[in-house]
């Protein structure tokens, strides 16, 4: 028998309530496959790989790896916002020597779009270069963009759940203090992250899925204008007194648009317009509290809220069945590369639409690799201030039942603590090329 390859996971990207979950059941399946030997955990990431941070994951505590169930975000191996460019050649040489010197056999990455495509990317090279390295792709994405529009790739991504629940949870209490506090401040701007894609703001309507709160959706996917937006609130105040506006991070409102110079951008050319120096809700709460140019058909004023990381690493409000499917989808990822089956994502299908049952399955990283999945269109109400009941029936399943239960000692939870086990560091030194060098023009 061949002797076992080792295996390196590695998180890109935005973290999630669920990433952990994930890398747990890639951990927990390889402990049980004879063909993988060691689990290395890139600490933050290719950057960790670039960079020969390699965390022993195999070495570490049962408990604590277990405990990676509801230890949210990306704490315990970290993730990174580096991207593997066509020009990087040294970095592209350094990760084969990487490879070369701890016996990789399978690399998993777990992540968005993106990340997927550098998986693909390194474990070609990997192969071209005359390694037998298995690439496969772990999904991650709170947006839920990875895939194609008509859901054939995957269902719905790990992380994009419990965010989505976190959002109904949120309007749900949100409309609780607007109700009683709506004669001094009737009008509340919720933004929700998701840059161009509009599946977190329209969660917000799970919180109210008979529709009975004074509630617009507006997503980036349908361009609105100010006086649109400015008329749509005034009619809501009209017939209601209040009005609660969920706005994308990312909506574009003709006659409201950040400046370039006010937008922060991360490496792989994003706008992160939660991190920008202003954003789209509180821009459009001082037009609506601009008096000289606008009159609120009811006393009172409009004010912001601009929910920040927090949707994304709040274990209390995640859902048990993203947990659950997080999981899984690791446990499915860690089976793909133990059977060989190189160039695939694991995948999350949703085997009946109308009693939901998920299967786990696979989807070619060439197709899913800088993929980006839209808010279907027919999803979004004809006035574009809501979603339709097609969405709520998608969504509502995701988002679960029942709270998740957390373990707790003394008022604090408790959350996995990883050992710094790291492989013994065979190579020079180095610096990640995009680090020290420009891009050519």
């Amino acid at each position: 028998m061949a002797e076992p390859k080792n295996m390196i996971v590695a998180q890109s990207g935005g973290p999630s309530p669920v990433i952990n979950n994930t890398v747990r059941g890639i951990v927990e399946t390889a402990r049980e496959m004879s063909e993988i030997g060691t689990v290395y955990g890139g600490f933050h990431g290719i950057e960790g790989v670039l960079k020969e941070e390699l965390i022993d994951l195999t070495a570490q505590c049962p408990e604590e790896i277990a405990l990676l169930r509801t230890t949210p975000a990306a704490g315990s191996i970290g993730t990174c916002r580096y991207k593997l460019k066509d020009w990087q050649n040294e970095d592209f040489d350094r990760i084969i020597e990487v490879f070369k010197a701890h016996n990789i056999g399978y690399f998993v990455y777990v992540g968005g779009n993106d990340s997927m495509d550098t998986a693909n990317k390194v474990a070609n090279l990997a192969r071209e270069r005359g390694l037998d390295v298995c690439g496969i792709g772990g999904p991650k994405t709170i947006d839920n963009d990875v895939g194609d529009s008509e859901f054939k790739l995957i269902d719905h991504t790990p992380g994009y759940g419990s965010t989505a629940r976190y959002w109904s949870n949120f309007i749900q209490m949100s409309n609780e203090e607007n109700n009683g506090s709506c004669p001094a401040d009737p009008v509340l701007v919720c933004q929700a992250m998701g840059r161009k894609i509009g599946y977190i703001p329209a969660a917000a309507r799970l919180a109210d899925p008979n529709r009975e709160m004074p509630l617009q959706i507006y997503l980036a996917e349908r361009k609105v204008t100010l006086e649109q937006i400015r008329h749509n609130i005034n009619e809501c105040l009209k017939e209601h007194g209040r009005a609660i506006v969920v706005v994308s991070e990312g909506l574009e409102i003709e006659g409201l648009e950040i400046p370039e110079e006010f937008v922060v951008r991360d490496s792989f050319g994003h706008a992160m317009l939660s991190s920008s120096k202003i954003t789209i809700a509180q821009m459009l709460v001082n037009a609506l509290n601009d008096k000289e140019k606008f009159k609120l058909a009811v006393k009172g004023a409009a004010r912001c809220n601009v929910p920040g990381t927090h949707q994304r690493n709040d274990i209390i409000h995640a859902s048990n069945v993203d947990l659950t499917e997080s999981y899984y989808v690791g446990q499915k990822a860690a089976l793909l590369a133990a059977h060989g089956e190189h160039g695939y994502m694991a995948s999350i299908l949703r085997a009946d639409r109308d009693n939901y049952t998920v299967e786990y399955g696979k989807a070619p990283l060439s197709e899913v690799a800088n993929s980006e999945r839209h808010f279907p269109s027919d999803w979004i109400s004809e006035d574009g201030t809501d979603v339709t009941d097609d969405f709520i029936k998608y969504a509502r399943p995701l988002i679960g039942d029942n709270w998740v239960s957390v373990p707790i000692i003394d008022g604090r939870i408790r959350l996995a603590q990883l050992k710094p086990i790291h492989a013994d560091q065979k190579l020079d030194s180095y610096v990640p090329q995009a680090d020290r060098m420009e891009a050519p023009k």
